[in-house]
């Protein structure tokens, strides 16, 4: 969702592709996507599950805790990948071309089902963990040449086994591991940019910061959206730390 916002934000009408109940948080949600300009018709609504939850405690030296309750979503499984299955988004003989912004929150099943499936061969795939607990799930997806991985520090580290003295450390170990493309941040230190050329660094702007909750969604979203008007490799970095800081600072809305 804060994916989906932050591309709102920069023009694009970014499809939503999750499961979410029929009950009245679940419409609550629905509508607010749509005020916001999201394409919600097709999300699975399922008359059984419960609308997924998450909740963050913030202080004042940033997150406390955080709980994400996903069970719904875990249930839901490949149900909610069918708009890219049937025609209406795509299918196996025409895979959906476009970006697709993945996070780990899917079941790790599901995920190697997708490093190896048909429906995102020709994606521009966009993945990003969720969360620290949530990044060894994403192992099965380092190996697709068309995936994008974003990741912090702590992330790396864990999918990697291994500890980082600093990002560049981190994204020349994911390319190592046989990522394609790595973007790994460490919050007010530089970000780096890994890619077989090479590795690209830039230092995020110095900012107050006011919240972190979603600030990694909008850097992954902020970044997406500078590649898709044509950035360069170093504009799309310094601009995503931009979104990211402006977005930390309470500049931009919720």
């Amino acid at each position: 969702m804060n994916v989906a916002m932050t591309l709102r934000r920069f023009g694009m009408r970014p499809v939503l592709l999750s499961t979410i109940g029929q009950d009245d948080e679940g419409n609550a949600l629905i509508a607010a996507a749509r005020n916001l300009g999201l394409e919600t018709d097709y999300i699975y609504r399922s008359g059984d599950l419960p609308t997924d939850r998450y909740m963050a405690v913030e202080g004042a030296n940033g997150l406390i805790a955080a709980i994400a309750d996903a069970h719904s979503l875990e249930a839901a499984g490949d149900k909610i990948l069918l708009p890219l299955a049937d025609g209406r988004l795509g299918s196996k003989s025409a895979p959906y071309e476009g970006a697709v912004a993945l996070d780990g929150n899917l079941t790790e099943a599901l995920l190697a089902e997708i490093a190896t499936s048909p429906l995102f061969a020709r994606a521009d795939l966009r993945v990003a963990p969720a969360s620290p607990g949530k990044a060894e799930r994403l192992q099965p997806l380092l190996a697709m040449r068309n995936a994008t991985i974003y990741l912090n520090l702590e992330e790396a580290g864990l999918l990697c086994q291994a500890s980082f003295a600093n990002t560049s450390e981190a994204a020349r170990a994911l390319l190592d591991r046989g990522a394609a493309r790595a973007l790994v941040t460490d919050r007010g230190k530089a970000a780096a940019l890994a890619c077989p050329d090479g590795i690209i660094t830039a230092d995020p702007p110095a900012v107050l910061v006011t919240r972190v909750t979603g600030a990694g969604d909008t850097f992954m979203a902020a970044h997406i959206a500078a590649d898709t008007r044509g950035d360069t490799r170093t504009e799309a970095l310094i601009n995503a730390l931009q979104a990211a800081a402006n977005y930390v600072s309470g500049d931009v809305p919720s």
